[in-house]
């Protein structure tokens, strides 16, 4: 059944005020609380999902580490990476956790062939491949049925810091992004076809509007897509 879904972008953020919204929106919303996607570019962080151990932060030195309640292991946040948080009901979306990381692996692939990126999944290590190396990574908390964290998908980023952990706990797991196969690439777009191909996988949405947050998180920057995302 078609319903509504609010999209948010909220600009450059730490990653603590971004968790917390997610949670709380989470705890608060209900059976009729519309499902949202919110787009958020952090400031550089590590985070170590439920499964992940120490030992894979190898060397974290000034970039902060952050215990969080997604699945998955230690990943690298920072600027000019593109997180996309899905904040779903499943029950009524009528697919469970296993079909919301297809949905996001399968969205990532469809996005990077329109880049001519040729990306596959990997059954056994979740996430988005292009030639062995990985270029988005994701981790996913149910409550109440309701998902929330999500997907990133490397840009136009420094990748250095991924060789200061065992990214998803693979020692020497290579990294790439985008731009390494399109150097024009401009983060805004990757964004708005990344919201394309998730509707076309989730096929359940019909409507989507603009939702502003700044109310849950403080110096959230005006939407610069406003027009983009009505249909």
């Amino acid at each position: 059944m078609s319903h509504s879904l609010f999209v948010c972008q909220l600009g450059r953020q730490s990653y603590h005020p971004v968790w917390q919204a997610m949670k709380d929106f989470t705890d608060k919303r209900d059976a009729s609380t519309p499902d949202e996607v919110w787009f958020v570019e952090h400031n550089s962080v590590f985070t170590l999902g439920q499964a992940g151990k120490l030992e894979h932060v190898l060397a974290p030195g000034d970039i902060p580490v952050i215990k969080v309640d997604r699945g998955g292991q230690v990943t690298y946040h920072g600027p000019g990476q593109m997180v996309m948080y899905l904040l779903v009901d499943a029950r009524r979306a009528g697919c469970g956790p296993r079909r919301l990381v297809t949905t996001l692996e399968n969205s990532a692939i469809s996005l990077l062939s329109r880049y001519n990126i040729e990306a596959y999944s990997k059954p056994e290590a979740p996430g988005v491949y292009v030639n062995n190396a990985k270029i988005a990574c994701l981790g996913l908390r149910f409550r109440k049925m309701c998902s929330y964290h999500g997907l990133s998908i490397n840009v136009d980023m420094d990748l250095e810091p991924f060789q200061r952990i065992n990214p998803c706990g693979y020692a020497g797991q290579p990294m790439t992004s985008i731009k390494e196969f399109y150097p024009n690439v401009i983060m805004t777009n990757v964004a708005k076809v990344m919201l394309e191909c998730l509707m076309e996988e989730l096929g359940t949405c019909s409507t989507y509007y603009c939702s502003n947050i700044s109310t849950v998180i403080k110096e959230t920057k005006e939407w610069q897509w406003h027009d983009a995302f009505i249909y």
